[in-house]
Protein backbone atom coordinates (compact mmCIF):
# COMPACT_ATOMS: atom_id res chain seq x y z
CA UNK A 1 0.00 0.00 0.00
CA UNK A 2 1.06 3.60 -0.55
CA UNK A 3 1.77 5.82 2.46
CA UNK A 4 -0.64 8.73 2.76
CA UNK A 5 0.92 11.96 1.46
CA UNK A 6 2.10 14.53 4.01
CA UNK A 7 -0.70 16.98 3.27
CA UNK A 8 -3.30 14.31 4.15
CA UNK A 9 -1.62 13.51 7.46
CA UNK A 10 -1.70 17.18 8.40
CA UNK A 11 -5.33 17.92 7.41
CA UNK A 12 -7.83 18.90 10.07
CA UNK A 13 -9.89 15.91 11.23
CA UNK A 14 -12.57 14.90 8.77
CA UNK A 15 -15.75 13.05 9.41
CA UNK A 16 -14.94 9.41 9.98
CA UNK A 17 -16.71 8.20 6.85
CA UNK A 18 -15.00 10.73 4.62
CA UNK A 19 -11.61 9.88 6.10
CA UNK A 20 -12.07 6.20 5.42
CA UNK A 21 -13.15 6.86 1.85
CA UNK A 22 -10.13 9.11 1.27
CA UNK A 23 -7.72 6.55 2.69
CA UNK A 24 -9.21 3.82 0.50
CA UNK A 25 -8.90 6.02 -2.59
CA UNK A 26 -5.24 6.78 -1.87
CA UNK A 27 -4.42 3.18 -1.12
CA UNK A 28 -5.81 2.25 -4.53
CA UNK A 29 -3.49 4.78 -6.20
CA UNK A 30 -5.76 7.83 -6.24
CA UNK A 31 -4.84 11.34 -5.19
CA UNK A 32 -6.52 14.03 -3.15
CA UNK A 33 -4.94 16.92 -5.09
CA UNK A 34 -3.30 17.41 -8.45
CA UNK A 35 -0.68 20.06 -7.88
CA UNK A 36 -0.81 23.60 -6.58
CA UNK A 37 -3.76 25.94 -6.33
CA UNK A 38 -3.86 28.74 -8.87
CA UNK A 39 -4.22 32.00 -6.95
CA UNK A 40 -3.90 35.74 -7.39
CA UNK A 41 -0.64 37.63 -6.95
CA UNK A 42 1.40 39.33 -5.79
CA UNK A 43 3.98 37.18 -4.05
CA UNK A 44 5.23 37.88 -0.53
CA UNK A 45 8.74 38.63 -1.90
CA UNK A 46 8.18 40.72 -5.05
CA UNK A 47 11.80 41.90 -5.23
CA UNK A 48 13.12 38.34 -5.59
CA UNK A 49 10.24 36.42 -7.14
CA UNK A 50 9.71 38.71 -10.13
CA UNK A 51 7.06 37.33 -12.50
CA UNK A 52 7.78 37.15 -16.20
CA UNK A 53 4.26 38.53 -16.63
CA UNK A 54 2.53 40.36 -13.77
CA UNK A 55 -0.77 39.11 -15.17
CA UNK A 56 0.52 35.55 -15.40
CA UNK A 57 -0.22 32.51 -13.26
CA UNK A 58 0.56 32.35 -9.54
CA UNK A 59 0.75 29.09 -7.55
CA UNK A 60 0.27 28.18 -3.91
CA UNK A 61 0.87 24.81 -2.33
CA UNK A 62 -0.36 23.78 1.08
CA UNK A 63 2.40 24.32 3.63
CA UNK A 64 4.65 21.33 4.26
CA UNK A 65 6.15 20.60 7.67
CA UNK A 66 9.72 21.85 8.05
CA UNK A 67 12.52 20.93 7.82
CA UNK A 68 12.29 19.98 4.15
CA UNK A 69 13.91 17.42 1.87
CA UNK A 70 14.97 18.97 -1.43
CA UNK A 71 16.80 17.34 -4.36
CA UNK A 72 18.62 18.94 -7.29
CA UNK A 73 18.50 16.66 -10.35
CA UNK A 74 21.05 17.91 -12.86
CA UNK A 75 21.82 16.47 -16.27
CA UNK A 76 24.86 17.66 -18.24
CA UNK A 77 27.88 18.34 -15.97
CA UNK A 78 30.97 18.52 -18.18
CA UNK A 79 31.77 22.22 -17.99
CA UNK A 80 32.81 24.79 -15.42
CA UNK A 81 29.43 26.55 -15.30
CA UNK A 82 27.59 23.39 -14.25
CA UNK A 83 30.22 22.55 -11.64
CA UNK A 84 30.01 26.05 -10.18
CA UNK A 85 26.19 25.96 -10.33
CA UNK A 86 26.17 22.88 -8.10
CA UNK A 87 28.86 24.26 -5.80
CA UNK A 88 26.83 27.45 -5.35
CA UNK A 89 23.70 25.41 -4.58
CA UNK A 90 25.57 23.45 -1.92
CA UNK A 91 27.05 26.64 -0.48
CA UNK A 92 23.62 28.22 -0.22
CA UNK A 93 22.11 25.11 1.39
CA UNK A 94 24.96 25.18 3.94
CA UNK A 95 24.34 28.77 5.04
CA UNK A 96 22.94 28.59 8.59
CA UNK A 97 19.68 30.41 7.86
CA UNK A 98 18.97 28.05 4.96
CA UNK A 99 20.28 24.85 6.56
CA UNK A 100 17.80 25.36 9.40
CA UNK A 101 14.97 24.75 6.90
CA UNK A 102 16.53 21.65 5.34
CA UNK A 103 16.39 18.09 6.63
CA UNK A 104 18.29 16.97 3.53
CA UNK A 105 19.67 18.51 0.35
CA UNK A 106 20.69 15.99 -2.31
CA UNK A 107 22.44 16.59 -5.64
CA UNK A 108 22.72 14.15 -8.52
CA UNK A 109 24.07 14.68 -12.04
CA UNK A 110 23.26 12.01 -14.61
CA UNK A 111 25.04 13.26 -17.74
CA UNK A 112 23.12 13.71 -20.99
CA UNK A 113 20.90 10.62 -20.53
CA UNK A 114 17.31 11.92 -20.54
CA UNK A 115 15.81 8.65 -19.30
CA UNK A 116 18.28 8.54 -16.40
CA UNK A 117 17.37 12.08 -15.36
CA UNK A 118 13.65 11.27 -15.43
CA UNK A 119 14.27 8.13 -13.39
CA UNK A 120 16.30 10.07 -10.82
CA UNK A 121 13.54 12.65 -10.40
CA UNK A 122 10.91 9.96 -10.02
CA UNK A 123 13.06 8.19 -7.44
CA UNK A 124 13.21 11.30 -5.25
CA UNK A 125 9.44 11.66 -5.51
CA UNK A 126 9.04 8.02 -4.45
CA UNK A 127 11.33 8.71 -1.47
CA UNK A 128 8.98 11.44 -0.27
CA UNK A 129 11.11 14.48 -1.04
CA UNK A 130 9.25 17.75 -0.58
CA UNK A 131 10.67 19.46 -3.66
CA UNK A 132 12.56 18.43 -6.81
CA UNK A 133 14.69 20.95 -8.72
CA UNK A 134 15.56 20.10 -12.34
CA UNK A 135 17.98 21.50 -14.92
CA UNK A 136 16.45 19.55 -17.77
CA UNK A 137 18.31 17.67 -20.48
CA UNK A 138 15.15 17.91 -22.58
CA UNK A 139 12.51 20.50 -21.76
CA UNK A 140 9.64 18.53 -23.32
CA UNK A 141 10.36 15.19 -21.63
CA UNK A 142 9.30 15.85 -18.04
CA UNK A 143 5.53 16.08 -18.25
CA UNK A 144 5.09 12.70 -16.57
CA UNK A 145 7.46 13.74 -13.76
CA UNK A 146 5.46 16.91 -13.12
CA UNK A 147 2.18 14.96 -13.04
CA UNK A 148 3.60 12.37 -10.66
CA UNK A 149 5.04 15.07 -8.41
CA UNK A 150 1.77 16.97 -8.27
CA UNK A 151 -0.11 13.78 -7.42
CA UNK A 152 2.36 13.25 -4.55
CA UNK A 153 2.20 16.92 -3.42
CA UNK A 154 5.88 17.36 -4.34
CA UNK A 155 6.87 20.79 -5.61
CA UNK A 156 8.71 20.75 -8.96
CA UNK A 157 10.90 23.65 -10.04
CA UNK A 158 13.17 23.99 -13.06
CA UNK A 159 15.85 26.51 -13.99
CA UNK A 160 18.34 27.23 -16.77
CA UNK A 161 16.93 24.55 -19.11
CA UNK A 162 13.36 24.89 -17.87
CA UNK A 163 10.69 22.21 -18.15
CA UNK A 164 8.07 22.94 -20.79
CA UNK A 165 5.06 22.31 -18.55
CA UNK A 166 2.79 24.99 -17.02
CA UNK A 167 2.20 23.00 -13.81
CA UNK A 168 5.62 23.63 -12.27
CA UNK A 169 7.71 26.67 -11.36
CA UNK A 170 10.11 27.84 -14.08
CA UNK A 171 13.02 30.11 -13.11
CA UNK A 172 15.23 31.47 -15.84
CA UNK A 173 16.84 34.39 -17.58
CA UNK A 174 15.94 35.31 -21.13
CA UNK A 175 18.18 32.89 -23.02
CA UNK A 176 16.86 34.03 -26.38
CA UNK A 177 17.60 37.59 -25.28
CA UNK A 178 21.22 36.68 -24.61
CA UNK A 179 21.54 35.50 -28.20
CA UNK A 180 19.95 38.72 -29.42
CA UNK A 181 22.34 40.81 -27.32
CA UNK A 182 25.35 38.95 -28.75
CA UNK A 183 24.21 39.52 -32.32
CA UNK A 184 23.55 43.21 -31.75
CA UNK A 185 26.96 43.67 -30.13
CA UNK A 186 28.75 42.08 -33.09
CA UNK A 187 26.74 44.11 -35.59
CA UNK A 188 27.42 47.33 -33.69
CA UNK A 189 31.15 46.67 -33.48
CA UNK A 190 31.81 45.34 -36.98
CA UNK A 191 31.38 47.41 -40.13
CA UNK A 192 31.86 44.45 -42.48
CA UNK A 193 29.07 43.90 -45.01
CA UNK A 194 28.99 41.13 -45.98
CA UNK A 195 30.16 39.88 -42.57
CA UNK A 196 31.37 36.46 -41.48
CA UNK A 197 30.73 35.55 -37.82
CA UNK A 198 31.96 32.49 -35.93
CA UNK A 199 29.42 31.02 -33.48
CA UNK A 200 30.89 28.65 -30.88
CA UNK A 201 27.82 26.82 -29.66
CA UNK A 202 26.88 24.59 -26.72
CA UNK A 203 26.10 20.87 -26.74
CA UNK A 204 23.85 19.85 -29.61
CA UNK A 205 20.20 19.63 -28.61
CA UNK A 206 20.57 21.47 -25.30
CA UNK A 207 17.61 23.87 -24.88
CA UNK A 208 19.78 26.84 -23.83
CA UNK A 209 21.93 26.45 -26.95
CA UNK A 210 18.83 26.32 -29.15
CA UNK A 211 17.31 29.42 -27.51
CA UNK A 212 20.49 31.47 -27.76
CA UNK A 213 21.01 30.45 -31.37
CA UNK A 214 17.43 31.43 -32.18
CA UNK A 215 17.88 34.89 -30.69
CA UNK A 216 21.24 35.33 -32.41
CA UNK A 217 19.77 34.65 -35.84
CA UNK A 218 16.62 36.72 -35.20
CA UNK A 219 18.70 39.88 -34.88
CA UNK A 220 21.08 39.03 -37.72
CA UNK A 221 18.21 38.21 -40.07
CA UNK A 222 16.43 41.47 -39.23
CA UNK A 223 19.55 43.63 -39.59
CA UNK A 224 19.37 44.09 -43.34
CA UNK A 225 23.04 43.16 -43.62
CA UNK A 226 24.49 40.13 -45.33
CA UNK A 227 25.88 37.90 -42.59
CA UNK A 228 27.28 34.38 -42.86
CA UNK A 229 27.48 32.36 -39.63
CA UNK A 230 29.92 29.48 -39.20
CA UNK A 231 28.71 27.16 -36.42
CA UNK A 232 31.09 24.99 -34.39
CA UNK A 233 30.26 23.01 -31.24
CA UNK A 234 32.37 23.97 -28.22
CA UNK A 235 30.18 22.26 -25.60
CA UNK A 236 30.39 25.36 -23.33
CA UNK A 237 33.84 24.04 -22.30
CA UNK A 238 37.12 26.00 -22.67
CA UNK A 239 39.14 23.11 -24.08
CA UNK A 240 36.53 22.13 -26.65
CA UNK A 241 35.88 25.76 -27.59
CA UNK A 242 39.60 26.37 -28.06
CA UNK A 243 39.99 23.35 -30.33
CA UNK A 244 37.01 24.02 -32.61
CA UNK A 245 37.93 27.70 -32.92
CA UNK A 246 41.52 26.82 -33.83
CA UNK A 247 40.24 24.28 -36.36
CA UNK A 248 37.87 26.83 -37.93
CA UNK A 249 40.68 29.33 -38.38
CA UNK A 250 43.13 26.68 -39.61
CA UNK A 251 40.59 25.71 -42.27
CA UNK A 252 40.93 29.18 -43.72
CA UNK A 253 38.26 30.97 -41.73
CA UNK A 254 38.57 34.73 -41.51
CA UNK A 255 35.95 36.22 -39.22
CA UNK A 256 34.54 39.65 -38.49
CA UNK A 257 33.16 38.75 -35.06
CA UNK A 258 32.76 35.79 -32.73
CA UNK A 259 29.97 34.70 -30.38
CA UNK A 260 30.98 32.12 -27.77
CA UNK A 261 28.14 30.68 -25.69
CA UNK A 262 30.54 29.18 -23.15
CA UNK A 263 34.23 28.35 -22.87
CA UNK A 264 34.90 31.91 -24.01
CA UNK A 265 38.48 32.01 -22.69
CA UNK A 266 39.36 28.94 -24.77
CA UNK A 267 37.95 30.33 -28.00
CA UNK A 268 39.60 33.72 -27.40
CA UNK A 269 42.96 32.07 -26.68
CA UNK A 270 42.72 30.15 -29.96
CA UNK A 271 41.96 33.36 -31.83
CA UNK A 272 44.98 35.12 -30.34
CA UNK A 273 47.34 32.15 -30.78
CA UNK A 274 46.42 31.87 -34.47
CA UNK A 275 47.43 35.43 -35.24
CA UNK A 276 43.91 36.20 -36.48
CA UNK A 277 43.19 39.95 -36.51
CA UNK A 278 41.40 41.30 -33.44
CA UNK A 279 37.61 41.15 -33.75
CA UNK A 280 34.69 41.91 -31.43
CA UNK A 281 33.85 38.96 -29.19
CA UNK A 282 30.58 38.26 -27.38
CA UNK A 283 31.24 35.70 -24.67
CA UNK A 284 29.95 34.30 -21.39
CA UNK A 285 30.80 35.57 -17.89
CA UNK A 286 33.99 33.59 -17.26
CA UNK A 287 36.57 35.43 -15.18
CA UNK A 288 39.43 34.33 -17.47
CA UNK A 289 37.65 35.62 -20.56
CA UNK A 290 37.26 39.05 -18.98
CA UNK A 291 40.90 39.04 -17.90
CA UNK A 292 42.08 38.20 -21.43
CA UNK A 293 39.90 40.95 -22.91
CA UNK A 294 41.46 43.47 -20.51
CA UNK A 295 45.03 42.25 -20.98
CA UNK A 296 44.80 42.23 -24.78
CA UNK A 297 42.70 45.37 -25.18
CA UNK A 298 39.94 43.46 -26.97
CA UNK A 299 36.42 44.67 -27.67
CA UNK A 300 34.28 42.28 -25.64
CA UNK A 301 30.79 41.79 -24.31
CA UNK A 302 30.44 39.32 -21.43
CA UNK A 303 26.90 38.16 -20.73
CA UNK A 304 25.31 35.15 -19.10
CA UNK A 305 22.97 33.60 -16.63
CA UNK A 306 24.97 33.30 -13.42
CA UNK A 307 25.43 29.88 -11.82
CA UNK A 308 23.80 31.16 -8.62
CA UNK A 309 20.37 30.85 -10.19
CA UNK A 310 20.45 27.40 -8.55
CA UNK A 311 20.42 29.10 -5.15
CA UNK A 312 17.48 31.31 -6.15
CA UNK A 313 15.62 28.14 -7.10
CA UNK A 314 16.29 26.63 -3.66
CA UNK A 315 15.02 29.82 -2.01
CA UNK A 316 11.90 29.62 -4.19
CA UNK A 317 11.36 25.97 -3.27
CA UNK A 318 11.50 26.75 0.44
CA UNK A 319 9.03 29.62 0.01
CA UNK A 320 6.65 27.36 -1.91
CA UNK A 321 6.91 24.67 0.79
CA UNK A 322 6.08 27.32 3.39
CA UNK A 323 2.82 27.98 1.55
CA UNK A 324 3.86 31.29 -0.02
CA UNK A 325 2.38 32.55 -3.30
CA UNK A 326 4.88 32.02 -6.15
CA UNK A 327 4.75 33.12 -9.82
CA UNK A 328 4.68 30.16 -12.20
CA UNK A 329 7.40 31.87 -14.25
CA UNK A 330 10.09 33.84 -12.44
CA UNK A 331 12.42 36.17 -14.35
CA UNK A 332 16.02 36.51 -13.19
CA UNK A 333 18.19 39.47 -14.19
CA UNK A 334 20.77 39.04 -16.93
CA UNK A 335 24.40 39.90 -16.25
CA UNK A 336 25.97 41.93 -19.09
CA UNK A 337 29.25 43.83 -18.92
CA UNK A 338 31.59 45.35 -21.51
CA UNK A 339 35.35 45.71 -21.75
CA UNK A 340 37.37 47.14 -20.20
CA UNK A 341 36.10 45.26 -17.14
CA UNK A 342 36.48 46.85 -13.72
CA UNK A 343 38.58 44.88 -11.23
CA UNK A 344 36.72 43.82 -8.13
CA UNK A 345 33.37 44.47 -9.80
CA UNK A 346 33.38 42.74 -13.19
CA UNK A 347 36.65 40.79 -13.10
CA UNK A 348 38.48 39.20 -10.16
CA UNK A 349 42.22 38.56 -10.65
CA UNK A 350 42.50 36.77 -7.30
CA UNK A 351 39.89 34.14 -8.27
CA UNK A 352 40.32 31.19 -10.68
CA UNK A 353 39.89 31.81 -14.37
CA UNK A 354 37.05 29.28 -14.48
CA UNK A 355 35.06 31.36 -11.99
CA UNK A 356 31.81 32.77 -13.40
CA UNK A 357 30.78 36.26 -12.33
CA UNK A 358 27.21 36.97 -11.31
CA UNK A 359 26.83 34.79 -8.20
CA UNK A 360 25.09 37.37 -6.04
CA UNK A 361 21.40 38.23 -6.21
CA UNK A 362 21.01 41.14 -3.77
CA UNK A 363 17.25 41.40 -4.34
CA UNK A 364 16.96 37.83 -3.05
CA UNK A 365 19.39 38.42 -0.18
CA UNK A 366 21.69 35.84 -1.76
CA UNK A 367 25.45 36.28 -1.76
CA UNK A 368 28.62 34.29 -1.23
CA UNK A 369 32.20 34.74 -0.18
CA UNK A 370 34.93 33.17 -2.26
CA UNK A 371 35.68 30.90 0.71
CA UNK A 372 32.12 29.56 0.73
CA UNK A 373 32.30 28.69 -2.95
CA UNK A 374 35.80 27.20 -2.70
CA UNK A 375 34.63 24.84 0.05
CA UNK A 376 32.11 23.11 -2.25
CA UNK A 377 32.39 20.82 -5.27
CA UNK A 378 30.22 19.83 -8.18
CA UNK A 379 30.07 16.19 -7.12
CA UNK A 380 26.97 14.21 -6.19
CA UNK A 381 26.26 13.89 -2.51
Amino acid sequence: MHQLPRFVRHMAPLAAGATAALALSLAMGGSAVAGPNTVSGPTSDPACFVPVDENGTYFQWGAHSAPYKIALVNGFIANDWRVQMIAVAKAYAAQPSVAADLAEFKVISVGEDIAAQIAAANNFIDQGFDAIIVNANNTAAFGSVVRKANDANTVVLSFDNVIDDPNQIAINVDQTGLGRAAAQFLLDNSTADPANFLHVRGPSGQPVDIARNTGFHEVLDASGRTVTVVDVVGNWAPGDAQKVTADAIAAGGVFDGMYVQGGSQGATTALLDSGHPAIPIAGETENAFRQICNDEGLTCQSAGTGPAQSSVTIKTAIAALEGEVIPQQIALPTSIAFSPFKEGVDVFPELPGAFFAGNNFPDCNIGFTSEELASQTGENN
